[in-house]
């Protein structure tokens, strides 16, 4: 008797227990809000939840229990695809099934969904039945393309950017070298005094006469020629199969023509002016770069000729070029004369409006040019090689410059710096972090390296190594400028990144532009559900520091709260603050 009790007691517990799982999956399932799925291989039948069906917009009883009411409903483009994957799995060949594809909703419309399932055989024979889940990831596709399509187009004109110009320049290239009879131009376009407008009229103002100005240059487009936005008011255009110099010139003349006409902006007529160089097809030239700086050389000889007018590019024009060595010849010698600073902007809080840390930023007083930009040389210091001992240097200082100021009795802020391409992907990297840290006596924990997007894209077993050698650390890494490279979010959950920033280009209109807010609240809520914290550069107005902090932004960085300034001067911003 008292074993038949024990034995009923244990069958309860068993019993109890079974309907506890059973409950945390339903718990599960309901919560994910995903749909499932089980297809019997053997009978053919498919079963299909009722928030499968609800996400295509059908009641539970619309849709049988044929496989053909999933697999006829997949998108043309990715019928064979998945019918590969499906196979790939039940012949024992991947571990799961796991596929994104889209499905034809009720309406006709087409629904992004993610795929997962994993199938079961019967000892050792082949699979009998697959079973999995439907997750929805419309939202995510959406953000996606709205990533890439940042990449590749200017936001504000819609214009091709710099990257699909360059794009298409190297195709012209590959067509030059194949094609004898083959001559393109490629034209470099700014738009006079721009900054006037600005300066008189605002920056809505001169966004409007961008956007005018582009809609004017594609109308002299032929089929097949392309023209970008550069930045601010730089321009550029592709003239592709044009017949010699004098058809290229009567192009960029009737383009110096029409965009003097009046443009209407914020209830004013203005007349502007643009200045234009120009560059054929040469041998000279090896390379989009070459050409790139070329059109740029011979629109600044424009310019210093007296604005609105065309100059063709030719050997005369070498003088930019021989300033650009020259500069990189100051370079060299910047690091041993001590002309490089670093100057310091605040991270704040948003919810508490504390200061938690600085970014480090370089500066360079040259000796006859005054203060210079990272914009101004970065470029060359990339270029030669020259930014690793320059990252080097900004490492070191920075890091032993947070430590005096910890020591002084600062509260704890953390330190980011940004690294350059060049620098990441450098063997002596994590040699480098090591003694900035050792000799600074710096807690690893403080300091935040900030990466590209394309930099933790480019994957390298490398790269691979670099970032668990500085995980390993205790640093933290950032994505820098989020939304602005060529964004594939599958990288975030591949790369142990703590936080990113979301670019000033989401953050300028977020008060005045729907996609921009929908875009910045978007990033927000991925990064959060990512277990990553958000910081928001470019902030520059309380308009837009309410909106990032009633999206749960954590942290902002801009002038709204402070340029970078040197190290003096951001002391002294902290302890008045």
């Amino acid at each position: 008797a008292l074993d038949e009790a024990v034995e009923r007691a244990e069958r309860r517990r068993a019993e109890e227990a079974l309907r506890e799982s059973e409950e945390r999956y339903t718990l599960a399932v309901q919560g994910a809000r995903d749909g499932l799925w089980d297809w019997d291989l053997r009978s053919g039948g498919l079963y299909l939840s009722p928030r499968w069906k609800e996400m295509l917009g059908y009641d539970e009883h619309e849709i049988g229990a044929a496989p053909e009411e999933w697999l006829g409903r997949v998108h043309p483009n990715e019928t064979d695809r998945l019918d590969a994957q499906l196979r790939a799995h039940l012949d024992g060949r991947t571990p799961h099934f796991e596929f994104e594809h889209r499905l034809r909703q009720r309406d006709g419309s087409y629904r992004w969904v993610l795929a997962r399932g994993l199938a079961v055989g019967s000892g050792t024979d082949r699979a009998h039945r697959i079973a999995g889940s439907l997750t929805d990831i419309s939202e995510r596709k959406k953000a996606e393309e709205e990533l890439l399509r940042n990449a590749f187009f200017d936001r504000l004109t819609n214009l091709p950017s710099r990257a699909l110009f360059e794009n298409r320049l190297d195709r012209a290239l590959r067509i030059a070298g194949r094609r004898k009879d083959y001559t393109f131009a490629v034209l470099f376009l700014d738009i006079d005094r721009f900054k006037d407008v600005n300066d008189s009229l605002g920056h809505p103002a001169g966004d409007q006469l961008l956007a005018a100005f582009a809609r004017k240059l594609e109308g002299f487009l032929r089929p097949g020629d392309t023209v970008a936005r550069f930045g601010g008011d730089e321009f550029a255009m592709l003239l592709e199969d044009i017949r010699d110099e004098a058809h290229a010139t009567m192009i960029a003349d009737r383009i110096l023509k029409g965009v003097s006409e009046p443009f209407p902006v914020g209830g004013h007529e203005l007349m502007v002016t643009a200045s234009i160089g120009l560059v054929l097809n040469s041998p000279a030239h090896d390379g989009a770069g070459a050409y790139l700086r070329s059109a740029d050389a011979a629109m600044y000889r424009a310019k210093s000729l007296g604005r609105a007018r065309l100059e063709v590019f030719d050997d005369k024009m070498h003088a930019r070029s021989l300033e650009l060595l020259t500069l990189e010849k100051d370079l060299r010698h910047a690091l041993e004369r001590s002309e490089f600073v670093l100057y310091y902007q605040p991270f704040v809080s948003l919810e508490r409006g504390a200061i938690t840390g600085c970014e480090a930023l370089l500066r360079w007083i040259h000796p006859t040019r005054g203060l210079l930009l990272p914009g101004e040389f970065i470029p060359i210091a990339e270029e030669t090689g020259l930014i690793v001992p320059i990252g080097e240097w900004v490492l070191h200082t920075a890091c032993a410059q947070l430590q005096r100021w910890l020591g002084a009795g600062l509260p704890r802020l953390d330190l980011a710096v940004n690294l350059s391409a060049r620098q990441f992907n450098h063997r002596d990297l994590g040699a480098v972090v090591t003694r900035a840290l050792d000799e600074s006596g710096l807690d690893p924990a403080r300091l935040k390296l900030e990466l590209t997007e394309s930099m933790v894209m480019g994957y390298s077993p490398q790269t691979q190594r670099t970032i668990d050698f500085l995980k390993h650390l205790g640093i933290e890494l950032s994505i820098d400028d989020f939304g602005t490279g060529y964004s594939s979010l599958a990288y975030l959950k591949r790369f142990p990144c703590t936080s990113l920033k979301i670019d000033r280009s989401f953050v300028q209109d977020v008060t005045t532009d729907p996609d921009d807010a929908a875009i910045a609240t978007a990033i927000i809520s991925l990064a959060h559900n990512l277990r990553m914290r958000v910081i928001a550069e470019g902030i520059e107005t309380e308009g837009q520091r309410q909106f990032l902090e009633r999206e749960r932004c954590d942290e902002g960085q801009g002038f709204f709260f402070s340029r970078p300034v040197p190290a003096d001067e951001f002391l002294l911003f902290v302890k008045r603050t």
